[in-house]
């Protein structure tokens, strides 16, 4: 689901076992490689063995994925970069170039441009979808997978919408009634009026258990949200109604033949990724590590940071 501007936060933990350094953004500088004729902006530190972090959305830059996850150059070689309409990287000429399967190939371009010869991949949100179309397409590419409050299909994508729609109806039938009373008249999710009543609602009944958390973002100017994205990957009404490429995706029946090393991350109060879907992973993908965060939203490396840096350095054999 869609990340605005005042959704996206991080916390600078005290008790994380991997501290998160305010200026993290600071270690790293952008790499503007030549992709399909567009510019793509890449960022990459460090030594080791390389993780690949895909930020969701679809719309969101890499930045809050390295403001979690960058501090790891120490252990890996980390790798951030921009999909093509994103970030810093160009804009598609045409829209219809944003598409899931545009996102799986541009990771095995950059892969092939740093001539790695096995990646690991950590998505959030969105970024577990090409994330595991990757390990099913380029499965003798892929080392380790870690999916963070993810979606194995567009139908569990369409799905979680309709339970978040549902909450907010029942929960602030006030607001809900100016909701309805739009959608009458022809409005859809990615119409301004629309769009902006929609953001009114709680983001502690769909993101956040813990709404008090405060974002570490970079200092200079930077897009972090490209809505022409979101609204071509998901559709025109994508809080409603999925289309676009996403619709299109079911990795169900493929998961329990993907080989890497997976670890699959969810959160009890997750009403973006909701444990009714989340929890079938156990079943497609039987293979896999499932971790349940039972004080967390869609964000748990924020909610209960100690636990998951703990877990996450555990999985990736890293050792301070």
């Amino acid at each position: 689901m869609k990340f605005t501007g005042v959704l996206l936060f991080l916390i600078c933990s005290a008790f994380a076992k991997a501290q998160i350094d305010p200026n993290i953004f600071d270690q790293f500088s952008s790499e503007f490689v030549i992709i399909d004729g567009y510019k793509i902006n890449l960022e990459v530190k460090g030594d080791g063995d390389a993780i690949f972090f895909l930020p969701g959305g679809p719309g969101n830059s890499h930045d809050y994925m390295q403001g979690n996850f960058g501090q790891y150059y120490k252990s890996n070689k980390v790798v951030f970069f921009d999909w093509l309409g994103r970030g810093k990287s160009d804009n598609a000429k045409n829209k219809d170039e944003y598409s899931v399967d545009a996102d799986v190939e541009m990771i095995e371009k950059i892969r092939k441009h740093l001539d790695l010869d096995k990646i690991s991949l950590v998505g959030h949100s969105y970024g577990t979808v090409p994330a595991q179309a990757y390990a099913i397409k380029y499965g003798d590419k892929l080392d380790k997978m870690v999916l963070i409050n993810g979606f194995h299909s567009g139908a569990m994508w369409q799905a979680n919408c309709d339970s978040y729609n549902h909450y907010a109806k029942t929960h602030f039938p006030e607001k809900w009634v100016k909701v309805d009373s739009l959608r009458a008249l022809g409005y859809v999710s990615t119409d301004k009026p629309l769009q902006d009543l929609y953001g009114t609602f709680p983001t502690k009944y769909i993101y956040y258990h813990n709404t008090n958390l405060q974002q570490n973002v970079p200092t200079t100017d930077y897009r972090g949200w490209a809505n022409e994205v979101y609204e071509q990957i998901i559709g025109p009404d994508g809080d409603f109604d999925v289309s676009g490429s996403m619709i299109q995706q079911d990795y169900r029946r493929k998961l329990k033949d993907v080989e890497a090393k997976t670890l699959i991350i969810a959160g009890r109060y997750d009403g973006v990724s909701t444990p009714e879907f989340a929890v079938q992973y156990k079943t497609y993908m039987p293979q896999a590590q499932f971790e349940m965060f039972e004080q967390s939203g869609h964000n748990p490396y924020l909610e209960e940071p100690e636990k998951f840096y703990q877990l996450f350095e555990e999985f990736f054999e890293i050792k301070n």
